[in-house]
């Protein structure tokens, strides 16, 4: 390892997981987690829809 790298990219993106999963505790398919997982660190903003005035 050079000095000067970190693996703080890395220990973010498995804090993310570790939180999703504690978060999905209920979901019935494991394919419901990965979509969730992969929706979250995908770095995507997802706004919900604003109503009109």
């Amino acid at each position: 390892m050079e000095p000067g790298c970190s693996n703080a990219r890395l220990e973010a993106f498995d804090n993310r997981i570790k939180a999703t999963i504690r978060m999905a505790y209920g979901f019935h398919r494991v394919t419901n987690l990965i979509a969730l997982i992969m929706l979250r660190c995908s770095g995507l903003d997802i706004r919900l829809p604003q109503p009109t005035i």
